[in-house]
């Protein structure tokens, strides 16, 4: 756009301030928004980790259960984590296969009247409340992210920002400067404009693995 402005000999003087508005308000927007989705995915996944292991230590310390039971419920509860941290980790929105597993813990307790005593029973079915509150909170964030159309709106801003902005600065700077200032001040503000929103879209989903910032799933594993 530069080269063809010098080229041409394009150049007017216009108040940038509201297409700065424009860029840039929505853009923090978009950016602050997706960091509180981090935060929340990172509280939620505490909860769902501290609530799980809680339910291991109360089916654990019961006496009346047998080692095969005990390990039965290790199983059940491990597969439990591994299975909705998987969820997160992949693409995929269905979560019928992650019910399924997390319903084996009702039956194992409901199987079990004889050796599982109505107060434990109350305190396993309420601590799994919680996680089933956790996984659903997950389950929305791992699916519902940035509105498309407002992603959209500051992509094409990013892109129509430098038909706009290289002629003021041809015409601020002066035509007959090095041309070289004109690129290199162009050039800079276009890559913070799409560097911020590189970063938006990173931090928007954090399960993915992929950006520096992203979620250490691993670390939320009930056997880490």
């Amino acid at each position: 756009m530069v080269f063809l402005c010098y080229n041409y000999n394009v150049n007017f003087n216009v108040d940038l301030t509201l297409l700065s508005i424009a860029i840039i308000f929505p853009l923090v927007f978009t950016i602050r928004g997706s960091f509180r989705r981090r935060e929340k995915a990172l509280e939620h996944l505490s909860e769902f980790r501290a609530t799980l292991k809680i339910v291991h230590h109360f089916l654990m310390s019961n006496n009346k259960l047998t080692e095969e039971q005990k390990i039965d419920v290790d199983k059940i509860l491990l597969e439990v984590n591994y299975k909705v941290l998987d969820h997160l980790a992949g693409s995929d929105h269905s979560t019928k296969d992650m019910d399924e597993i997390v319903n084996k813990v009702y039956a194992f307790v409901l199987s079990e009247n004889d050796n599982v005593s109505t107060r434990l029973k109350d305190r396993v079915f309420r601590f799994m409340r919680d996680v089933h509150k956790s996984i659903e909170n997950l389950h929305a964030i791992h699916t519902h992210r940035t509105p498309i159309s407002l992603k959209a709106y500051c992509k094409v801003f990013i892109f129509v920002f430098p038909i706009i902005y290289a002629p003021v600065i041809i015409n601020e700077i002066g035509i007959d400067a090095n041309q070289w200032i004109t690129y290199l001040v162009v050039l800079t503000t276009e890559f913070i404009l799409i560097s911020l929103f590189n970063i938006q879209d990173q931090l928007e989903y954090p399960f993915d693995n992929i950006g520096m910032d992203d979620i250490n799933l691993d670390a939320f594993k009930i056997d880490r």
